[in-house]
């Protein structure tokens, strides 16, 4: 598939109890899935449940009492992008990479040369043409979500 380094060190994520959890079982936060992922991935199996303990969502691939994904080594492109988004502006059609402002990581580190490095990667890799394509091909990793900090327009536009 895709190999995009990622910036943030699993031990960081291993202490984290944000991502793979949602407020509400229809979440746009929810990753979906590439076409070519839903092969390896059924989708009936890659879904939302209750997480009685916090009265909230999960991910059905995470395993809360460890924090770890159960799939992690075939993870969707999304869990891989996290807290990149691919962000579609409601007004524009633009669109834009974002980035998860309630993720501690890019909180601690969100002014750090690194990070700014490292968005300059993902935007590079994002309008190379092989991610037009993947964009283009699956408009359904392109999200408008709330309350994320738009970090740069992407060149490739799919409506």
């Amino acid at each position: 598939m895709f190999d995009i380094n990622e910036i943030i060190p699993e031990e960081f994520c291993l202490k984290c109890d944000g991502c793979c959890r949602f407020a509400e079982v229809n979440s746009a936060w929810f990753p979906h899935l590439l076409k070519a992922e839903e092969k390896i991935i059924p989708k009936d199996k890659f879904r939302i449940t209750a997480n009685k303990k916090d009265q909230n969502f999960i991910c059905g691939f995470l395993n809360a009492k460890n924090n770890k994904c159960k799939i992690y080594g075939i993870r969707p492109f999304e869990c891989c992008l996290y807290p990149f988004l691919l962000n579609r502006d409601a007004e524009s059609g633009k669109i834009l990479l974002a980035v998860d402002t309630n993720c501690p990581f890019v909180k601690e580190n969100l002014k750090k040369s690194e990070f700014k490095k490292y968005t300059e990667y993902i935007t590079t890799l994002f309008n190379s043409l092989d991610f037009s394509e993947l964009m283009k091909n699956n408009p359904q990793i392109i999200q408008s979500y709330p309350d994320v900090l738009n970090l740069a327009e992407l060149a490739h536009e799919t409506k």
